[in-house]
This record gives structure tokens, sequence and C-alpha cells, in this order.
């Protein structure tokens, strides 16, 4: 099963983002119900080791913290843009939090992650996005916000891959979420 770790944005938050797609030719939105922001990607994992993940987590501790998105933006930073994304406002929690969630990941003796965190949420995988629409987008949408909410907890999911793009399903959850 392919799984990783992500906050889960309150309903309100995902129709407000899902309500920016659109306008991009080569742009492949991603519907509101997979919109979340991946705390900490694992890959492919089954059976005791997917326990012990489990068992890790169920350590960690997640303080409350609000949290906004805003900002958006585009990976990579140089070349042709794949990935648009919005960021997060105050990333020191989020942060914090996706430290203790990756010391968890590799006390079970799964790798490091290779990437450095940034925290984001992805709207849309680009292919061949023209530069002026991504232009105009960014002066349309460049101070986009959500409404704060309250992150109190994390959940493991898992994504399967299919025609349309990932679809993704929650395993568990830790903390209010």
């Amino acid at each position: 099963m392919r799984v990783f770790v992500a906050l889960e944005l309150p309903a309100p938050v995902r129709e407000h983002l899902a309500l920016v797609g659109g306008g991009i030719p080569g742009a492949r939105w991603e519907p509101a119900e997979n919109l979340h922001l991946t705390l900490r990607f694992i890959g492919e994992l089954e059976g005791a080791p997917l326990r012990e993940l489990h068992d890790a987590l169920a350590q960690v501790r997640c303080e409350p913290f609000p949290l906004t998105l805003a900002h958006v933006g585009c990976f990579p930073p140089r070349g042709q843009p794949r990935v648009l994304w919005i960021g997060v406002d105050e990333p020191a929690p989020v942060t914090e939090l996706a430290q203790r969630i990756d010391r968890a990941v590799r006390s079970i003796g799964l790798p490091p992650d290779a990437r450095k965190f940034a925290p984001h949420v992805t709207l849309a995988r680009l292919h061949d996005a023209p530069q002026q629409r991504l232009a105009a987008f960014f002066a349309h949408h460049g101070l986009l916000r959500t409404a704060t909410f309250d992150v109190d907890g994390f959940a493991l999911h898992s994504s399967v891959l299919g025609h349309g793009g990932a679809h993704y399903r929650v395993e568990r959850r830790w903390g209010g979420t």
C-alpha cells in the first residue's frame, strides 16, 4: 500500500481552494476531496512495517495550532513548472509537526525523506502550461488566503494511482482530525 502522512483540510477550505481552479491549459486541477497538506511521504508499506508505523505515529504529539494557507507558487522554482501550490502563512508549527513525524518514521528504520520539507497544498499538476496564463493566474490569485483553521491532529492516507489521477483514503487518524 502506498502511504503518506498528511493534514486534512476542513471542507470549507477545500471548497474555497477548488474555486480558483481553471484558466490554465495543461493544468490538471486536484478535486476538492483530494486537497491535503503532506507532512511525510512514506511509499509502499504493508504488514508488520505498516503496523510499526501506526505504533510510531501514535506516539507523536500534535499540540493544536492555527493554520492559514496563503501565497501561491510553482515547483520547481526554475524551469518548466510542474506543480501549482498554495503555501502556509506561518510555517513553524506545521514544520515542527512534520519533523516529529519524520523522527517517528525513521525510528522504525525507514529512510529519511530525500526532499526538504516545504509545507504546501498541491492545487494542480502542470504539463506545458503557457507562461502567460500562469502569470495571469498569479496576478489574479497572488494574494489568495484561506480562512484560518485549527490543526489538532494528522492522518495516514493511502493512495491508488488511476487514469484520472490519484485517489486518497484515510487509513487512520491521530488527534482530533
